[in-house]
């Protein structure tokens, strides 16, 4: 019984999270651009796709019938931006732009994996 109630919990965590930093793409799309990896094209255009599904999965992971796809969703997603966490990581300029240190910028790597894992078990 405690481990459904904290994974509803999570579920409306995840969900609240996914949904304000979507908005956030959308609100305040430098601070995203900024961590951008400078190989790939369309940066802004990069930052308003992932805003989208990440507003978009974190509103399936609250509906039970849509709650699969939402969290795979948010797995892919997850893995997709992983390379602009390795950059910022990587690069004094995009942390200096975000405000963050290096360690922050490093911590954010495994966090990612967290992340997944979380998706990956409310996705039942």
């Amino acid at each position: 019984m405690k481990v459904i109630i904290a994974k509803y919990i999570l579920i409306i965590i995840s969900s609240i999270f996914y949904v304000i930093v979507g908005i956030k793409h959308f609100t305040d799309p430098n601070y995203f651009i900024s961590i951008v990896p400078p190989y790939l094209p369309y940066h802004l255009e990069l930052v308003y796709i992932s805003g989208f599904f990440e507003i978009l999965f974190g509103v399936m992971i609250l509906i039970p019938k849509y709650r699969y796809w939402g969290a795979i969703g948010l797995i892919l997603l997850l893995i997709a931006v992983f390379p602009a966490n390795i950059f910022l990581a990587q690069n004094k300029e995009a942390q200096e732009a975000i405000g963050a240190s290096q360690q922050i910028a490093v911590w954010r790597l495994p966090i990612q994996v967290i992340l997944i894992w979380i998706a990956y078990w409310i996705r039942k």
